[in-house]
């Protein structure tokens, strides 16, 4: 037996590598550890929704009964083949980080114990697990979320159990958002669970740097300038007007106000908003007709409109006679 534990310990030894080399006491980034969660989270919503698309053709509503457990159960199957196999989740592997036992006294890296991992998985699914069931399970106990208490000699306990419950998750709320303070102070243990079972991130190789090259950034920052760009100036931009000018140019069509056109004269027979045969015809100063309220809620959207025919500024909507033209068959 001694001489098969002394095997084991080599092998693992020889697998960790340069973890030997690591120090323990190596802050990591605090962004680097949150990336990490946001990667786990992403994860474990990508396999939920790779599992939901192979149900996609059964009855809808087919996995709303057991979504929950589904859930838990495809969690529990990512931390077996990667928390519980290298003491590290997919999203501190590729951040080249693994969990440190601090409750070990040795200065040097310690992976985490098979309880510490239990512990671990037990507060991470645990409680998602009876938030989404929480509802489901009060009315299996006779209670609701803020329904009236049933009478008789149950009635004080189910009050007092429901409060219990409220009381249970105001607290642990509480203290999360307590310990999330604490690490942005100390930059360690993100989240409760971690702090609870003594694990804590650290880099798994010697001399790591976070991977982000320059021109990633370079092109991030370049890509976020230009959409704040675009945003402050897209709004200043006249698009109905630039667009009239272009199709002008293009189609060759007549850009310039129709000064002196009487009224039902030289005029469209077709609203210039919707296409349609105008209702209630106006116009605004040019040979295009509008339908009365078309053009009305336009005005009303845009303070400086122009018509989006031929880009004229748009006047007061004034009434135009058209004559219509029966056509025999």
């Amino acid at each position: 037996m001694g001489l098969e534990s002394e095997v084991t310990q080599k092998k693992a030894a020889g697998s960790s590598g340069p973890e030997t080399d690591v120090d323990p006491q190596t802050p990591v980034l605090r962004i680097s550890q949150l990336d990490a969660l946001e990667l786990d989270s992403a994860l474990e919503q990508l396999l939920w929704t790779q599992f939901s698309q192979c149900f996609q053709n059964c009855r809808p509503g087919l996995l709303t009964p057991l979504e929950p457990e589904l859930r838990a159960l495809l969690q529990l199957l990512l931390w077996r083949f990667t928390l519980y196999s290298s003491s590290a989740t997919v999203g501190q592997s590729l951040l080249s980080l693994h969990y440190h036992n601090t409750l070990s006294s040795s200065p040097r890296y310690r992976p985490l114990s098979r309880r510490q991992k239990l512990v671990l998985a037990l507060l991470t699914l645990g409680p998602r697990w009876l938030q989404e069931r929480s509802h489901s399970l009060l009315l299996c106990l006779g209670l609701s979320a803020g329904g009236p208490v049933s009478e008789g000699d149950s009635g004080f306990l189910q009050q007092g159990l429901r409060s219990c419950l409220t009381l249970v998750s105001s607290i642990s709320q509480l203290t999360s958002l307590i310990n999330f303070l604490v690490f942005l102070r100390k930059g360690r243990h993100p989240v409760l669970a971690e702090r609870i079972a003594g694990a804590r991130a650290v880099f798994s190789k010697p001399n790591v740097v976070r991977d982000v090259t320059y021109q990633y950034m370079n092109r991030e920052l370049l890509w976020h300038g230009f959409a704040e760009f675009l945003i402050f100036l897209l709004p200043l931009i006249n698009t109905r007007k630039l667009k009239a000018t272009v199709s002008s140019i293009i189609f060759g069509g007549e850009s310039a106000i129709g000064e002196g056109a009487t009224e039902g004269q030289g005029v469209s027979k077709e609203c210039g908003l919707c296409g349609e045969w105008p209702t209630m015809p106006h116009t605004i100063g040019c040979r295009h007709v509008f339908c009365y309220y078309c053009i009305k809620s336009h005005s009303i959207a845009e303070a400086c409109l122009t018509c989006p025919k031929c880009g004229a500024e748009a006047g007061h909507p004034e009434p135009v006679k058209m004559e219509v033209e029966m056509i025999g068959r």
